[in-house]
């Protein structure tokens, strides 16, 4: 009953927030390694299904690390990466972080802004 309730606190989180686009963090910690990009997700946004099929469709061989946020390490991570990269209370999905970047929602006009940020990630 608990994993329901805080599934549905989760889902809650991200329909309220909804998907904005954020730009650079200035005051960050490293925790998140600078080698990888983060992908944060739920299996409900579709948002971050529209951003999953633009990456691999354009970038097929980027290694992501997929952070499922239903699951509790994930969520843990997300609210870690909030804090970190100071996005505040309105944390939403996909959030994408590369280095000191991150994006957090999706839509077309993102897609420039994250094709300048991933160059250093492609192999």
């Amino acid at each position: 009953m608990k994993s329901f309730f805080a599934l549905f606190f989760v889902f809650a989180v991200f329909i309220l927030s909804g998907c904005d686009s954020s730009q650079k963090s200035e005051a960050r910690e490293d925790v998140f390694s600078d080698k990888k990009v983060y992908f944060f997700y739920s299996n409900f946004c579709p948002h971050c299904h529209d951003a999953l099929a633009y990456i691999n469709k354009k970038y097929p061989n980027l290694q992501l690390t997929m952070v499922n946020v239903q699951n509790p390490d994930g969520y843990n991570l997300l609210l870690r990466a909030a804090k970190e990269y100071n996005l505040g209370n309105q944390i939403g999905t996909p959030l994408l972080l590369m280095g000191k970047n991150h994006l957090m929602g999706w839509a077309d006009e993102y897609e420039p802004q994250f094709d300048a940020w991933v160059k250093p990630y492609l192999k």
